[in-house]
């Protein structure tokens, strides 16, 4: 039995020292990613055979040093304690820009460069200077493309979505989804206004926000925030907390909803019913909210779901997509979330799929729930969307039974 033990303690301490290293690793990530950022960009664009005239590759060089030392800056002082709105504007900027000038500087650098070698183009200088030209004007249409993409009125994607014990009274019944608005330092007071006004078009008999409203507190924010108080919907306008409500103080984001005569499904339903049907509408708390220390607040699915008839259909609003596991082993039909963004700024979304089982649209998980994401109404920090566009949803909840009387 000595024997038994000393072996799992050992086969323990050999998975435990990679996980702690891994930990350990990602302890100087935050310290790594700003040098990669900007170096990277530097030595592709200035110093990787291009002989520039040394007051260009000088100047270069100080501007990536500055941007290095300014970014982080201007990110802690915007985002920090003292939540100073131009210097997040800032620092998001530089964050965002300098993330596709990285994507680009990499991918071009390597591919252009092997490309114009083949073909034998010029002689390694001009090759250089050629893939420095044209990491540059990518970047630049899309900094401008990725700007104007983030700050429009999103498009209404419209998709049917059949749930098989959907009774037929309930067939058609249209769910407009808004998510990830994160009204945040850049004023999007009219753009607020605009998206309701497309949601009002829809028609909707229920409207979903679930979650991420902004960033910083119910009160900082009220001014974009209170055109949510104009969303019509024929039953039910439905709200569930996102993680960044986690990080401004996510009550008084519950009360201001409630305020506006949303209804915030915090671990529990209401009852949809039309033509003799009933559809369960339940909500939870992000699952960052238990860890945020504040009463009361946790993801608790099974309290969401306490009392309602377990044959009846479920649509489940839950902020992230990793929630889907636990309402997959309840039962749940659909599940609407957000959080993902899409990526938001291409190649991010390798990143998000990491750390989360879908990343838009609809998917499959189990032998009968669905998952839909949204790519997000709105975007959080960097002020660009590139090839991830926002979107306003509406699904239209389809029978089999209400279909087959047609």
């Amino acid at each position: 039995m000595t024997e038994t033990s000393d072996t799992r303690s050992s086969d323990a301490a050999e998975h435990e020292e990679p996980r702690s290293g891994l930990r350990r690793a990602m302890r100087y990530l935050p310290l790594v990613a700003p040098v990669l950022l900007w170096a990277v960009p530097c030595w592709v664009l200035l110093h990787a055979g291009q002989h520039w005239p040394l007051p260009v590759a000088l100047i270069g060089t100080a501007l990536a040093l500055a941007g290095l030392i300014g970014m982080p800056l201007a990110m802690a002082r915007g985002h920090g304690r003292r939540q100073r709105d131009g210097a997040a504007i800032v620092g998001d900027t530089l964050l965002g820009g300098v993330w596709i000038l990285f994507t680009w500087s990499v991918l071009l650098g390597v591919l252009l460069r092997a490309a114009l070698a083949l073909a034998g183009v010029g002689d390694g200088q001009d090759r250089a200077r050629v893939v420095t030209w044209a990491v540059l004007a990518v970047t630049a249409v899309l900094l401008v493309w990725g700007y104007a993409e983030a700050r429009r009125v999103p498009r209404v994607r419209r998709l049917d979505v059949e749930l098989p014990r959907l009774g037929a009274g309930l067939d058609g019944t249209r769910v407009a989804l808004i998510t990830d608005t994160h009204y945040g330092p850049l004023d999007r007071a009219r753009w607020s206004e605009k998206v309701c006004a497309t949601v009002n078009t829809l028609e909707a008999d229920l409207v979903c926000h679930t979650g991420d409203i902004a960033d910083g507190t119910a009160e900082r924010r009220r001014a974009q925030a209170a055109p949510l108080g104009t969303v019509r919907a024929t039953r039910a306008r439905v709200y569930v907390t996102g993680n960044h409500e986690y990080y401004s103080e996510a009550q008084g984001w519950v009360d201001l909803m409630d305020e506006l005569g949303w209804e915030p499904l915090r671990n529990r339903h209401l009852l949809l019913e039309r033509g003799g049907d009933t559809l369960v509408v339940a909500g939870v708390d992000d699952v960052t909210a238990e860890a945020s220390g504040l009463a009361g607040h946790g993801a608790h699915l099974a309290g969401a779901l306490r009392g309602a008839d377990a044959d009846l259909p479920v649509l489940l609003l839950a902020h992230q997509p990793a929630f889907v596991d636990r309402a997959a082993a309840h039962g749940v039909d659909l599940q609407l979330s957000g959080h993902t963004h899409g990526g938001q700024i291409w190649p991010f979304h390798h990143l998000v799929r990491l750390d989360q089982p879908a990343l838009a649209g609809l998917s499959r998980h189990g032998a009968r729930t669905l998952l839909y994401t949204s790519r997000g109404t709105g975007f959080w920090g960097p002020p660009f969307r590139v090839f991830a566009p926002s979107e306003i949803t509406l699904l239209v909840l389809r029978s089999p039974r209400g279909a087959a009387s047609e």
